[in-house]
């Protein structure tokens, strides 16, 4: 018996070893079979774990016997858990969870998910940046956000892109938002490899932005790059190439009709001989111009066909300790326009080690080279005639005229040049290089108290060289007599330098609060400080014929006229905030945000500014009362946010009085010396502050198909930041906080997965934002003027800001009827005097057209108490703001076919169409060329078949029966509500076609993905604008003369074959 009792309790004692020395062994897969490295497998029961290796396999001991039921999670799949049923071997299949992905949105120093959101924030993930190749970041923003208007100033590959979250407050100050890459304030996105972007998030109320006090009243568009990730290691190659070519082209008089209005011109002006027989012959000859083969300038300047380049290879992987990304860019462009290139090279290296559970170390790399040859875009320099490129290009003849075209002519009387002579003599040359360094520890001291340190170093060094030749408005004003006519060049060197330090401790109250309370805040201290300076170097008189390579190899031959090298005063920020956030059961949500900024820009008594923000969210759908709606609504919530935010966007160093060096010239011989700037110092400014308010509502349909955002707004800016003229004291302009503006609004995001299959899917995603902006109040002012300048001061002010208008309102003179003096409106002809009589109560304009005569330009007497027109009749023509902008996209996939199409859309915004003013009138040259719509039949005319004029009424109006147009023959450039257009159109910016090889056929040969595509941009744009293209603004020096489309680069259209490559 004995016996039998120790067999048997040896028995229970082996089976008991067997049990806590089973295993269970598996492997884990994604949805196409790949294996999946570093996946989490915890035993439920126990909580033991192990990871899976490099292919896909784990080995988990377990002491349970019977049934066990594994808990398997990675990074962006859904979790799953996996009963054993008494197996030993389980192999798992995950699925990705884009939903889960989607939902954590970067806030300010940390990071939310999308459903506990208080505040108003939109985001784009990678894999939607992904859809479309973009070689810049701002780029992708286009028609994908409510809310968020990107403009692309122009058409060239460096073309500034301007973004706008909800309209912006200030008035002469950058309504720019701040950007912020990895957790560092940068001031321009277009050096970030879209990429290597994981998420881009847009803070667009004060609930929001607040965390970033002074920075934020703009809005905050929040930049997070690719990290590593734990597991196997993976290889990402996507490149793509492709070409463009001029999208549009403006028609322009053909050789007869050119021929035919410059005679009839130069009789207007008693000067046949010298202004036409000189240059294009005899009357009697004109005929042979209908024989001229016409030269398209436009073709040689702007028609070539470019072509882009654009290739990332990146590498990633790592373990639970150490992961790491490293990425490299490429982007080469050819642009349309002859000479002009541009090229951009980009590294990015991100670490992050987990040296234990408690502390994490993350260090970030970011190193970007651009190179921009040629003119570019329009400099908005006053001194470098960068608007010939295509205004010569327009008002060239269309053949070549002896002595008047002549590629050497310089002849201030026709302020004309040889297109391609322009291109050479206003040449660029511009190099940049960009690091930024971020480092951060962070130290879990408790599962619920965290500390993190972050420091950082964004470094930007630019040398930009610049050629003034023959033809320029440089070199025949800026030098001496002596070296006046001479090229010229200027050499700018610059440097920004930006450090920054943010120390944050945050703490979750998860286990002090009971289970449906969820409470945690955070706490912080940041400094920033900002540094630059430039060197710039002028030297003229090089001989004639040297060319721009010439004068940077032999700068000798030249002589230096001046050095500047400038410091400018420091830019600091010390700033302390904090934020807490609470829910109840994920139904009532609070979050409260406060900021102080400390700025050296403002003086003792204005320095700090406090930002406070509270917003709340009710969870509609969690209520009982709303049970009965869950079967069609799976998730309702309601937002409400109020909060400040500050801007001390303006230069540093306006507290106290700044000095320039200036240079004086002597005979031969220069004086260089100290005086005060341009800008009178103001020691009281102080911070200009927006306040928000905001009520969203976020919704979900059942079955997650359909869901959605609204939301209301009003921002009131007040002590406003601008820069205001004065006159009469010795200095142009000074910083004043003066005034209120209003931006209200509404925004709808749609996004409906209309089908979800194996092989098809199709969904549709848009967005319309309305904003209305209004100018509360101007301080002690009314109203002021401002000039865009693209005339010189020729046209005068041409935008109105005033009390109840808003920023963006165009001035100038409206047409009167048909916008033409007609015969009936003159009693008649005085032949002894040469001069036409007008009638009693028809009103003069000659103060600003030149002689009236039938035909004329007739404009609006709008003071009604004279009859003179005079800059008294100016009044508001037009408002460069739309009434609402938007985008939407289509995206479908058939088997292993994809297409996506983006389109995007402005409605209700003018645009000053300062083109047709210059190449519809003669102004006070000759020789020029003019586009169609002044040709012979629309214009008014006064020439008899014969080569005379008439001047009889009858005959004329015989004439000018079928003539809808006015005489081009003026002396200025006037301003009206014709050259006032509307700007709304509607653009399918992408399409694209792709197509991924069977994920059987590829994993033979070790590939993951490999997917073939191709896009194009720019596909159609449909718009009542008759310019080059509606989305334009050219006069960018200040925030005041928005929409006005002067000589801009044009766009292009563009095809690009690409593919996508994953090992």
């Amino acid at each position: 018996m004995k016996k039998m009792m120790l067999l048997g309790a040896w028995l229970l004692y082996a089976l008991a070893l067997f049990a806590q020395s089973r295993s269970i062994k598996g492997k884990v897969t994604d949805e196409n079979g790949a294996p999946l490295s570093g996946v989490s497998i915890v035993l439920k029961e126990t909580k033991a774990g192990v990871q899976t290796d490099e292919k896909g396999v784990f080995n988990l001991k377990t002491g349970k016997t019977g049934d066990v039921t594994l808990v398997i999670s990675y990074t962006g799949y859904k979790v799953m858990n996996v009963t054993t049923d008494g197996k030993t071997d389980v192999n798992v299949k995950l699925e990705r969870d884009q939903n889960d992905l989607d939902n954590v949105v970067v806030i300010g120093y940390g990071t939310s998910k999308r459903k506990d959101l208080t505040g108003a924030i939109a985001s784009m993930s990678s894999k939607e940046l992904m859809k479309v190749p973009v070689a810049n970041a701002s780029e992708a923003l286009t028609g994908r956000l409510a809310g968020v208007q990107v403009t692309a100033t122009e058409g060239s590959p460096d073309a500034e892109l301007k973004i706008r979250v909800r309209g912006g407050g200030s008035i002469t100050g950058d309504n720019s938002p701040l950007l912020i890459v990895d957790g560092f304030p940068v001031t321009s996105i277009a050096d970030i490899a879209p990429a290597d972007i994981e998420s881009m998030d847009v803070l667009k109320d004060a609930s929001s932005t607040a965390i970033y006090g002074s920075r934020g009243a703009n809005g905050v568009i929040i930049i997070t790059t690719k990290s590593g990730k734990s597991g196997k290691f993976t290889v990402n190659y996507n490149v793509y190439g492709g070409y463009r070519k001029l999208a549009k082209k403006l028609d322009v008089l053909s050789p007869y009709d050119y021929a035919k209005w410059q005679y009839e011109r130069a009789l207007l002006d008693n000067k046949l001989s010298d202004q036409y027989t000189k240059y294009l012959g005899n009357w009697q000859d004109i005929d042979l111009y209908k024989e001229v083969t016409p030269n398209d300038w436009q073709d040689q300047v702007f028609g070539r066909i470019g072509n882009t380049f654009n290739q990332n290879l990146s590498m990633n992987g790592g373990t639970e300790k150490l992961r790491y990304t490293v990425s490299y860019t490429h982007i080469k462009d050819k642009a349309i326009m002859q000479m002009s290139g541009f090229q951009r090279d980009n590294v990015n290296l991100k670490l992050n080690n987990r040296p234990n559970n408690k502390i994490s170390i993350d260090l970030a790399v970011r190193y970007s080279t651009t190179k921009v040859d040629g003119g570019g875009t329009n400099e908005q320099n006053e001194k470098s005639s960068a608007d010939s490129r295509l205004k010569y290009a327009m008002i060239y003849p269309t053949f070549p005229v002896g002595g008047l075209t002549d590629a050497d002519e310089l002849d201030d009387a026709f302020n004309m040049y040889h297109p391609l002579v322009a291109l050479s003599d206003n040449d660029r040359t511009q190099r940049r290089a960009n690091i930024n360094l971020n480092g951060a520890v962070s130290w879990k001291i408790t599962p619920e108290l965290q500390i993190r340190t972050e420091v950082g170093l964004d470094d930007i060094r630019t040398q930009d060289d610049r050629f003034y030749g023959t033809t320029t408005y440089y070199v025949r004003n800026v030098p001496t007599a002596l070296n006046q006519g001479l090229p010229a060049i200027e050499l700018v060197k610059s440097q920004r330098q930006s450090i920054r330090n943010t120390n944050t401790v945050s703490y979750d109250f998860k286990n002090i609060l009971k289970s449906k309370h969820h409470l945690n805040v955070l706490g912080g201290q940041e400094y920033i400080a900002t540094k630059q300076e430039a060197l710039t170097t002028s030297v003229h008189g090089f001989p004639k014929t040297f060319t721009f390579d010439n004068a940077l190899k032999l700068s000798a031959q030249g002589k230096a006229n001046s050095v500047q090298n400038y410091l400018y005063p420091d830019d600091r920020l010390f700033s302390f905030f904090g934020r807490a956030n609470y829910d109840f059961d994920s139904k009532y949500l609070v979050g409260v945000t406060f900021r102080a900024d400390g700025s050296s820009k403002f003086s003792d008594g204005h320095k700090w500014g406090y930002f406070p923000s509270v917003a709340a969210a009710w969870r509609i759908s969690s209520e009982k009362f709303f049970e009965k709606a869950s079967d069609w609504v799976d998730d309702l919530k309601l937002r409400v946010s109020y909060g400040t935010a500050g801007n001390n966007n303006i230069p540093s160093g306006q507290m106290v009085q700044t000095f320039d060096v200036n240079t004086t010239t002597w005979v031969n011989g220069y004086n260089s010396y100290w005086a005060p700037s341009k800008t009178m110092a103001n020691p009281d400014l102080k911070w200009e502050t927006t306040v928000t308010r905001n009520v969203g509502l976020d919704f979900t349909l059942k079955g997650k198909k359909l869901n959605g955002t609204i939301d209301f707004y009003q921002n009131n800016t007040k002590d406003l930041l601008i820069l205001f003229p004065i006159s009469g004291v010795g200095y142009d302009n000074q910083y004043r906080n003066m005034g209120e503006t209003r931006n209200r609004g509404l925004e709808l995001t749609l996004n409906w997965s209309a089908i979800d299959k194996k092989n098809f899917g199709l969904n549709f995603s848009g967005n319309i934002g309305f904003n209305k902006n209004k100018i509360l109040s101007l301080g002690q002012m009314q109203n002021f003027g401002a000039e865009s300048g693209w005339a010189s001061t020729e046209v005068g002010t041409d935008y109105w800001i005033s009390t109840g208008g808003s920023v963006g309102q165009m001035y100038g003179y409206k047409l009167d009827g048909t916008g033409r003096y007609e015969v009936s409106d003159f009693t008649g002809y005085n032949s002894t005097t040469g001069k036409w009589i007008l009638k009693d109560g028809v009103a003069d304009a000659s103060a600003i057209v030149g002689t009236v005569r039938p035909g004329t330009m007739k404009l609006m007497n709008m003071t009604k108490d004279d009859n003179i027109i005079n800059t008294s009749d100016k009044t508001i023509i037009g408002n460069a703001n739309p009434t609402h902008t938007g985008g939407f996209t289509i995206n479908t996939r058939v088997y292993n076919f994809d297409l996506s199409a983006m389109f995007n859309w402005s409605y209700g915004n003018k645009i000053y169409n300062a083109n047709k003013i210059e190449y519809t009138s003669t102004s006070k040259y000759y020789g020029r060329n003019m586009i169609t719509t002044m040709a012979e039949g629309s214009r008014w005319t006064n020439l008899l078949s014969d080569g005379t004029l008439s001047n009889d009424p009858a005959q004329l109006e015989q004439m000018n029966a079928n003539t809808t147009l006015w005489s081009p023959y003026m002396s200025r450039y006037v301003f009206t509500d014709w050259a006032v257009e509307d700007g709304s159109f509607l653009r399918l910016g992408t399409l694209t076609v792709g197509y991924n090889l069977p994920a059987a056929l590829i994993r033979k040969v070790k590939i993951q993905n490999c997917r073939f595509y191709m896009t194009g941009y720019n596909i159609f744009c449909i718009t009542n604008y008759t310019g080059f293209d509606p989305e334009v603004s050219t006069r960018r020096k200040t925030a005041l003369t928005p929409g006005v489309d002067y000589s801009a680069y044009p766009r292009s259209r563009m095809v690009v074959f690409g593919l996508n490559l994953s090992f």
